[in-house]
């Protein structure tokens, strides 16, 4: 497979991309680099070889949670722009009419 100005072109409008003619010119090149170098690895005889889930065997190690620094409802509010007595104040996202 090539690529070409008509592929670029609609790969950038499917990315919402806006290119220049040079950006196009630099991403064909890149393209065709990049599927150059995917024939290079189908020519790699993977018989008998296990496909990989992790690239290690290693494993995560987690350090245990420990509470450093307990905060207050009531501080936590004196930090917000906007709240009440109990909750922070935010501006309204979803509307309700919009979402049925």
């Amino acid at each position: 497979m090539n690529i070409d100005k008509d592929t670029v072109d609609k790969v950038a409008h499917l990315a919402r991309l806006e290119l220049n003619t040079e950006e196009t010119d630099t991403m064909i090149n890149d393209m065709n680099r990049i599927l150059g170098f995917m024939d290079k690895l189908n020519e790699v005889d993977t018989t008998g070889v296990e496909p990989l889930i992790y690239m290690t065997n290693e494993v995560n190690i987690l350090r245990e949670d420990v509470v450093k620094q307990n905060i207050t409802h009531e501080d936590a509010l004196l930090n917000a722009p906007k709240h009440d007595d109990k909750y922070f104040l935010v501006s309204k996202v979803i509307d309700k009419e919009a979402s049925k």
